[in-house]
């Protein structure tokens, strides 16, 4: 391999150095609309109302009630939904989309939302929500335990550790005028566009 053991130049070093790489942040394309989650802002309880105390005209807003099927993010269990249908189980929890031409007019849009509160549930062991039980059976245990010259017994915890990328995730679709309305996505994971 020629570039082990040298200094080998990233591709996309010069561009980010200088700040001539485009990222999703700095495209724009005719007819694009920009998009702002509302989220909850309460770990517990009920969205009982949704005041949007600006003038709606140029504004496309979005709500459980207006997703076509399932309000659902599949993951592991179905438990999920992609925005709040009423019950809130967690901070930061999507309530609506709204979406605008002008990125400050979207911004500024005045957002208030009602809860009713509940009790959060911060300890794992109190909970009555489980995700999964697992039971891992090997082997013998009576016999083992008989043989062991030492037994120990305890109680053991792991943390839970998730994967994220550490910048910002954007996305833009670009409809193609395909006759199936398919669209030209791109999205900002880890591309960026240039």
């Amino acid at each position: 391999m020629p570039s082990v053991g040298t200094i080998v130049k990233r591709k996309d070093g010069i561009g980010k150095a200088t700040g001539r790489t485009k990222y999703v942040d700095d495209l724009t394309f005719p007819g694009m609309l920009h998009g702002r989650t509302i989220r909850t802002t309460i770990p517990a309880g009920r969205v009982t109302g949704i005041h949007y105390d600006f003038d709606k005209s140029g504004f496309t807003i979005c709500e459980a009630r207006d997703i076509p099927g399932k309000n659902l993010v599949a993951l592991i269990v179905d438990d999920q939904p992609c925005l709040v249908d009423g019950v809130v189980r967690h901070v930061a929890e999507p309530i609506a989309l709204i979406a605008h031409a002008n990125r400050d007019t979207l911004t500024s849009a005045n957002v208030v939302v009602d809860y009713e509160k509940a009790a959060p549930v911060f300890d794992p062991l109190a909970s009555k929500q489980v995700l999964k039980e697992l039971l891992i059976e090997k082997g013998n245990l009576e016999k083992g335990f008989t043989s062991a010259d030492v037994i120990i017994e305890g109680t053991y915890r792991t943390g839970h550790q998730e994967h994220i990328y550490i910048e910002t995730n954007g996305v833009i679709a670009v409809p193609d005028g395909g006759r199936d309305g398919g669209q030209t996505a791109g999205q900002k994971g880890v591309t960026v566009y240039g």
